[in-house]
């Protein structure tokens, strides 16, 4: 099983929306990748009420996609989670790659880099719908390199 990453802020919001769809689509077209997500500064997120966004789990629950009762908190991304990986996605280059290049500089350069705004430049719904289109694209081309 392959390891995929999504990187985001806080991880509370568009990298845990994308890990949970990512997962429930690639289980049904059986690809062989999990994916995980955590954030670049969980701080960040400080006005934060719960474990995820509720906007994530109302999406994905209208989209016939179960959220756990107990979902885990927001994650602060670690060295080790590079290591493992075999790819990384960061929702948004210009908010996402300064911060990679300040504590992972390392990584900065080999992270495939999307465009999808925070709740401060785009609705929930344009957002969310962004990521529905990136994850689908994504599979796609994981599914073309699989043979699946």
């Amino acid at each position: 099983m392959k390891r995929l990453l999504f990187l985001c802020t806080g991880n509370y919001y568009r990298s845990r929306y994308a890990e949970l769809l990512f997962n429930a689509r690639a289980s049904t077209i059986r690809l062989a990748w999990r994916g995980e997500s955590r954030g670049l500064d969980l701080n960040a997120g400080k006005d934060n009420v719960g474990p995820i966004s509720s906007v994530v789990v109302d999406r994905l629950n209208r989209r016939g996609f179960e959220v756990a009762v107990a979902p885990r908190m927001p994650e602060q991304v670690l060295a080790s989670d590079f290591v493992t990986a075999d790819l990384v996605v960061a929702l948004k280059k210009a908010e996402h790659q300064p911060m990679l290049k300040a504590n992972f500089g390392e990584w900065a350069d080999r992270i495939e880099y999307w465009h999808v705004h925070d709740t401060d430049r785009a609705s929930p719904d344009e957002t969310l719908s962004l990521i529905d289109r990136e994850i689908e694209n994504l599979l796609t081309r994981l599914a073309a390199h699989s043979g699946t």
